[in-house]
């Protein structure tokens, strides 16, 4: 008996339900006795059970089958998407259209697998070290050669700096770059725990207004042009999902050289726009190198992955060196090792590809879903790309009213008008679409809070 045969076994198992969540399985040496094969064949079984996420392996206690684990039935077998045919996980996700989750369903699971084993077999002594605080020096490689292509950037490889996030960049950032007392700028409305944050640590946070070209550049120079920093997403604003039009992005550009101020763009969705064929970061724009470029991969490939970077412009790269070191301490290597593999092979490029297809097909079902569910109560301004919709109330302003009551059904929104910080505000909810895979499903989630929301909103 192969280890594809044991997969098989364990697989069929799990569809059919005579496994079921939480269910524990042999030890591999135990399973290995007992069908008289080698434990690497057992071993092998269980690596790719556990990397398309049927197994969940916890260390002393065992493995079990995922308890997150949602199978469809036997009889909607027949009808399921193509991913469901093939025996694709469905994993749970604490609730449904959740902001910023990729499409877990149409991950490359066997890919990644592959990718991971090779690169922990391959693992060296030396490696075993404390990594570097910079990052891997391959990841950054293949992390500039991809903003170079995609994004229109201009950088080398030294100017990345890895970290944990789009929160461990802010502070980054601001800790190497900003005095005490200096004037940060943040979007209104802005990403909600963006906002959270810069409370803490800036404390001389103030607000620009958005409108639909984006972030009011004739506001900030009127009322803050002695601001240090302005944190913008010029690509899809969040929340709005607007872009920044070009001739804002050349005020904006103008006003941090004229002002030796710095800009830090956040582009957090950037790869994923619908209407045009490309539309460049600002800092492809950036003469005077004034731009400190952002991102993360957790929107493009997994939330867990808790891998960021940042772009130093040249002139700070010692600076980020120096208190790096004090600072940071590095992220475990073999995360970074599987990401430059992944990204340095392709995979990453066809992988977003696939992606940008998808997500304009599913965020279409949402809007048709949203508007038969509920004709006349929401408006929508169609943006070039982004992972969410903003769905606007057409009357009132009882969007956290309405955000708490689809929250009780497991229908994770987020209430447009929290995203203010300042007074004018307008209203509607912050809804993800990627995990929505068919119009019967998106149909079927919100006929779940129907009734209840036409009453809440006739109230």
């Amino acid at each position: 008996m192969g280890y594809k045969e044991i997969y098989a076994r364990y697989r069929q198992q799990i569809l059919d339900g005579r496994l079921k969540p939480g269910d524990r399985v042999p030890a591999i040496r135990v399973l290995a006795s007992e069908l008289q094969v080698a434990r690497k064949t057992v071993e092998t079984a269980y690596e790719i059970l556990i990397g398309e996420g049927y197994f969940v392996s916890q260390g002393a206690k065992g493995t079990r089958v995922n308890p997150s684990l949602r199978v469809a039935s036997a009889a909607s077998m027949h009808t399921a998407a193509p991913s469901r045919l093939l025996g694709q996980p469905v994993i749970e996700s604490k609730g449904e259209l959740r902001l910023g989750i990729p499409a877990l369903d149409e991950f490359p699971h066997k890919k990644w697998l592959l990718i991971s084993g090779k690169t922990v077999r391959s693992l060296r002594p030396e490696e075993m070290i404390i990594p570097p605080v910079m990052g891997y020096q391959p990841l950054r490689e293949a992390i500039a050669s991809y903003l170079n292509i995609s994004r229109g950037l201009n950088c080398q490889p030294e100017q990345i700096f890895i970290t944990s996030g789009y929160r461990a960049n802010l502070r980054l950032i601001l800790s190497v770059l900003a005095q005490p007392n200096d004037k940060v700028l943040f979007e209104d409305p802005g990403y909600f725990f963006g906002q959270q944050l810069l409370r803490r640590i800036a404390p001389n946070l103030h607000y620009v207004p958005v409108d639909r070209q984006g972030v009011d550049v004739d506001y900030l120079q009127r009322y803050h042009a002695d601001a240090r920093f302005a944190i913008v997403t010029p690509t899809h604003q969040s929340p709005l999902a607007v872009s920044l039009s070009l001739p804002r992005k050349h005020q904006l550009l103008a006003w941090a050289q004229q002002n030796s101020s710095w800009i830090i763009e956040d582009d957090y969705d950037g790869e994923f726009h619908y209407t045009r064929k490309v539309i460049p970061a600002l800092k492809s724009l950036d003469m005077h190198d004034r731009v400190i470029y952002t991102g993360t991969f957790s929107k493009t490939m997994m939330p867990a992955m808790r891998i960021g970077y940042l772009v130093m412009p040249q002139e700070t790269v010692v600076r980020f060196s120096e208190l790096g070191e004090i600072l940071e301490t590095g992220l475990p290597l073999l995360p970074q090792k599987i990401l430059a593999q992944f990204l340095s092979e392709g995979h990453f490029y066809r992988h977003l590809k696939k992606m940008r297809i998808l997500y304009q097909q599913r965020r279409r079902i949402m809007f048709e879903a949203i508007e038969t569910s509920f004709p006349g109560l929401f408006e929508f301004e169609l943006t070039d790309g982004g992972m969410h919709i903003v769905a606007f109330l057409r009357r009132g302003i009882q969007d956290n009213a309405l955000a708490a009551l689809w929250r009780q059904h497991e229908l994770y929104v987020r209430p447009l008008s929290n995203w203010y910080a300042q007074t004018q505000k307008r209203y509607g909810l912050v809804i993800g679409y990627t995990n929505i895979r068919s119009f019967e499903q998106a149909q079927q989630i919100l006929q779940r809070v129907a009734a209840e929301t036409r009453a809440l909103m006739q109230s």
